[in-house]
């Protein structure tokens, strides 16, 4: 697996987007993902990583409880992978405790491909995107 981005969960997408364009980051337009039930901003600077901006979207969904508590943080770390499965299998075999909270699903903001969520123990929650065919 190779890192991709970091999401980060905010109330103000806004207010978040004008701090990343202040550094000089490419900020996209918002994507709704019904299927993560969620709205999305991509933003991208060449030599940062980049930062996928997660908010609510309408009804209930994954991030309402975190932000119910604070207005922003970290949600997970995403890694590019050429298959889950298999990358899921050798996180279990080095001994790491593995739960899938979200198997894997297209994905708008990448062009349909395949993205799932496991919260490994004692790290926190991980996206895992599948990469593109070639």
């Amino acid at each position: 697996m190779a890192f991709h981005h970091l999401g980060l969960a905010v109330r103000e997408p806004e207010r978040a987007s004008r701090f990343l364009r202040g550094l000089g980051y490419q900020v996209g337009d918002v994507v709704h993902d019904p299927l993560q039930q969620v709205q999305l901003i991509w933003c991208e600077r060449p030599d940062m990583p980049a930062v996928e901006l997660i908010f609510p979207s309408d009804g209930p969904g994954p991030l309402d409880a975190i932000l119910s508590e604070r207005s922003e943080m970290i949600y997970h770390l995403c890694y590019e992978s050429e298959g889950a499965l298999a990358s899921v299998e050798a996180i279990k075999q080095s001994g790491q405790r593995v739960v899938c909270v979200s198997p894997p699903k297209p994905a708008i903001l990448f062009g349909g491909r395949p993205v799932s969520f496991y919260v490994i123990r004692g790290f926190g929650l991980i996206e895992i995107l599948e990469r593109a065919a070639r």
